[in-house]
């Protein structure tokens, strides 16, 4: 029966009901003790087999389980973090800390006092920050509007990220620098990728740092949220790819005209698991609950926990997370992780990271469940029957001093109860030297392939440990390929033959042919393109512009966007285009006019990469006031008279066409606006506009103070990016041609 059907046999039976349309309901059905009839029962917030499970693991202190249950029960609290760079963050925490967080002060909700949010301690310069308020609380108290409407904006905007705050850790430990190259490895939808972006643009005013992002996800459709959370920062230092993450490929580079391995500094880990640290948001956990989902993921985390360990530069440091309490998917991974490097990884000691963050930590004993209840202790008790589900490789190591010299207790578990906060496993892994199949000499092909052969569950190997499953043997690569040798394969594979010069060529076409997507191509501008020299012209580009970094998606026909990558990235693209499978990168800073031959050059600014653009450009930019900024964001095209006299004697002479508009803030004033802007506009005849999304101008006319007009848009005080967009003089039309994207 399809659902069509199901659904109006439902209303037929709703209508048969006596008095279903007189019993005060809105809709006219009556409520039952399991809710609304004909929707779904409410989720009863219990788990027999969860709570005996984790109460056997002695996974929370002693005379503490009550606390801990009564947490996961409770609506998880509302947490945001700042984003945008340096200047702009700190802007946006003073607007909070001095404008919104005030108005909450005795402020009473349902009876529930409202608490003032308050800094996550343990999150540096006071950038992210908590509050007793749950999510539904915010969207549907009258009293919260404004707060809620701020956060929306500024969510939208992506000036704040309303992410959990547990799941803001894994970044900070990195301890990413500019100059690192980074791999977040199952990213989507981006949260932590963002965090990553801001560490690596530490200093604003170098546009290209060293270092670079690359973002995968092995869900195609989560790559592109993936892209739109990346983009809020508009770096040309990220690239999101879609690969499984277990058998991620490894990329190479040129280094002084020599092919090397891509060995990244940074490695993030978040590997997908079962959730059970997520009841408090997630709550069909509490249904769903089982101990077969930690079963079924185990081998997939130590897959993709070994390619990443893989991959990772000597010296590195590799962050290893789930958001479940089980030690299956947390010590058990981590624990065959080590063992297999044979000392070439080491977990390092976080006690002193992170102030002011309470955790336990991580178990050195813990026993193995089936999803009837079935304890097991140790890998000879189990049954044959079970070996499909359970391996060797998920009890403790049976040796002392073995598990000892693991130091599994450096692993850091976070409780749900210690900081009102969801729960959370982050370890971290330091690479002492390479792993031990990519160090012995190298074998003949017909040898590496016994490795694949059947491996009998209870086989012992050398170490005196019981081996691990057939399954993750084959994640391993073939004992004894060196990393030169697995270049030079790679090499051979590779089909260079109709390879054209600059152009790194699309994703390979994806199965699914209807929601699928077919990626164009990233073809690199040759210095010498024709294209270039009335561009630099017209905006004086300096002799530093890295031009030979410019990139469009198409190989023939009209170039319609240019887009802006770091050095290391070019390098990275051009020498894997048939290896990597590349969603997205780079920022775009220029658009084709619509009519640009009526004008000097025939590409106009791009906001999304105005801060990336603007440090090579000598030209066409106006030095603006505050006061010039505000007729700007809030007037459709004002005329020239209307700006300061400053910003009049340098607009009135310029030819047509995009200009940067530039705002520095006055040290001497602190109660201005104390963070840099540049906005694209464009030049008309007599007057001068602005080409900004809508919520960035919301966003700028709050740090401005101007919260009344931001409020009153529906009424039509403040215009909306497609009005403001829009010049409104006649003589302008040319420019409103511009200005629609």
């Amino acid at each position: 029966m399809g659902w069509r059907s199901r659904g109006w046999q439902l209303q037929q039976q709703q209508q048969q009901q006596p008095g279903s349309t007189e019993d005060g309901t809105e809709d006219g059905r009556k409520r039952s003790g399991a809710g609304w009839e004909g929707r779904y029962p409410e989720i009863v917030k219990e788990n027999r087999l969860f709570e005996h499970y984790y109460q056997e693991l002695k996974i929370v202190p002693a005379g503490e389980w009550d606390q801990f249950m009564e947490a996961l029960r409770e609506p998880l609290p509302a947490t945001l973090r700042i984003m945008g760079y340096k200047s702009h963050a700190k802007e946006m925490l003073h607007c909070l800390k001095n404008t919104y967080f005030k108005e909450l002060e005795d402020l009473e909700v349902d009876t529930q006092k409202v608490e003032v949010p308050q800094p996550l301690s343990w999150y540096p310069e006071e950038l992210a920050w908590h509050t007793n308020l749950s999510r539904k609380i915010l969207r549907k108290s009258p009293q919260l509007e404004k707060f809620h409407q701020f956060l929306v904006s500024k969510t939208e905007s992506g000036y704040i990220s309303r992410q959990e705050a547990v799941s803001m850790i894994p970044p900070l430990l990195l301890n990413a620098q500019p100059h690192h190259k980074i791999l977040d490895m199952c990213a989507a939808p981006g949260s932590k990728t963002t965090e990553l972006i801001k560490m690596l643009h530490a200093d604003m005013s170098v546009p290209f740092p060293e270092g670079f992002v690359i973002a995968n996800d092995v869900d195609n459709k989560r790559c592109y949220l993936l892209v739109h959370q990346a983009k809020w920062l508009s770096s040309p230092c990220i690239m999101v790819v879609n690969h499984d993450a277990s058998c991620i490929p490894r990329l190479q580079m040129d280094v002084n005209g020599k092919k090397e391995i891509l060995f990244y500094d940074r490695i993030l880990c978040d590997v997908p698991c079962s959730g059970d640290d997520t009841m408090r948001k997630n709550i069909d956990v509490w249904k769903k609950w089982s101990t077969l989902n930690s079963l079924k993921l185990y081998g997939l985390q130590v897959r993709i926990a070994t390619r990443g360990a893989e991959q990772l530069v000597e010296g590195g440091r590799m962050v290893y997370s789930t958001c479940s309490l089980n030690p299956i998917e947390d010590e058990a991974v981590i624990a065959s992780l080590l063992e297999k490097s044979e000392g070439a990884l080491e977990l390092a000691d976080m006690t002193s990271e992170l102030p002011g963050l309470k955790w336990m930590p991580g178990l050195t004993q813990w026993k193995v469940m089936t999803k009837d209840g079935q304890w097991f202790a140790a890998w000879d008790d189990v049954l044959h029957s079970r070996h499909t589900q359970i391996w060797p490789i998920m009890f403790p190591p049976k040796d002392p001093e073995k598990s000892q010299a693991m130091h599994l207790e450096r692993c850091l578990r976070i409780l749900p109860h210690h900081q009102n906060t969801g729960g959370f496993f982050v370890v971290v892994l330091v690479k002492k030297s390479s792993m031990p199949w990519n160090k012995r000499p190298p074998k003949l092909q017909g040898e590496s392939a016994e490795l694949r052969g059947p491996v009998q569950p209870g086989a012992a190997d050398p170490m005196g440990r019981n081996v691990s499953h057939p399954l993750e043997l084959e994640s391993k690569p073939a004992a004894g390929i060196s990393d030169t040798e697995a270049t030079e394969r790679a090499e051979n594979l590779e089909t260079n033959g109709n390879k054209k010069d600059g152009v790194c060529g699309p994703p390979p076409s994806k199965k699914m042919k209807l929601f699928g997507f077919k990626e164009a191509p990233f073809v690199f501008i040759p210095e010498d393109d024709p294209l270039l020299p009335p561009i630099q012209k017209f905006y004086a580009l300096g002799p530093s512009f890295p031009k030979m970094n410019l990139l469009t998606r198409t190989v023939e026909g009209k170039r319609r966007q240019l887009y802006m990558v770091s050095k290391e990235l070019r390098n990275v693209l051009l020498n894997n285009s048939e290896r990597v499978k590349v969603i997205n990168t780079g920022v775009k800073i220029w658009c084709q006019n619509n009519s640009g031959e009526e004008f000097d050059c025939a590409f106009r600014l791009a906001q999304e990469g105005i801060y990336t653009l603007y440090p090579f450009i000598n030209s066409r930019i106006i030095t603006v006031s505050m006061e010039d900024v505000k007729i700007l964001l809030t007037q459709e095209n004002p005329f020239f008279r209307k700006l300061s006299s400053e910003a009049y004697g340098q607009v009135k002479d310029m030819a047509k066409g995009s200009v940067v508009l530039k705002y520095e803030p006055d040290p001497t004033k602190p109660d201005t606006l104390q963070c840099p802007i540049v906005l694209r506009g464009w030049r008309g005849k007599a007057s001068v506009g602005t080409f900004v999304p809508k919520n960035e101008r919301l966003h700028y006319l709050r740090m401005m103070g101007l919260e009344v007009l931001a409020e009153k848009k529906k009424e039509g005080a403040v215009p909306t990016s497609e009005s403001a967009a829009s010049p409104g003089a006649p003589e302008d039309k040319v420019g409103a041609e511009q200005g629609a994207e």
